[in-house]
């Protein structure tokens, strides 16, 4: 049986900008994907804390603290909005046995705070 997990997640990323004329995705500091273990055009889930619109799009790389919201998605927030970015992937039981999903607290700046 595969289960659907959580890969990753950024908790309280603050979103820098917003661009609606971009054709799509979600802008994210490299570094964090990196350390997320997000890739480039990988499909997120994006939770806005500040006003509870859910969207998913996918990771394109940006320069240090950037948290961009493009596209159709930019109309669902906000510079200064906290959102959690997601991932997830497919795992059976026996991979599930020694799994832990990459959690990562982001400060104001996106900076981590807690891993």
């Amino acid at each position: 049986m595969m289960r659907e997990m959580l890969k990753s997640k950024l908790h309280n990323a603050r979103v820098v900008d917003i661009k609606l004329e971009y054709s799509g995705s979600l802008s994210i500091d490299k570094d964090l994907m990196k350390k997320a273990n997000i890739i480039p055009y990988e499909k997120v889930d994006v939770y806005n804390i500040n006003n509870g619109h859910r969207f998913s799009t996918y990771a394109i790389p940006a320069e240090k603290g950037m948290i961009c919201v493009n596209g159709a998605a930019a109309r669902l927030a906000m510079p200064g909005d906290r959102i959690i970015i997601v991932s997830y992937c497919y795992m059976n039981d026996e991979e599930l046995k020694k799994y832990k999903p990459i959690v990562l607290i982001l400060d104001e700046n996106n900076n981590i705070t807690k891993q």
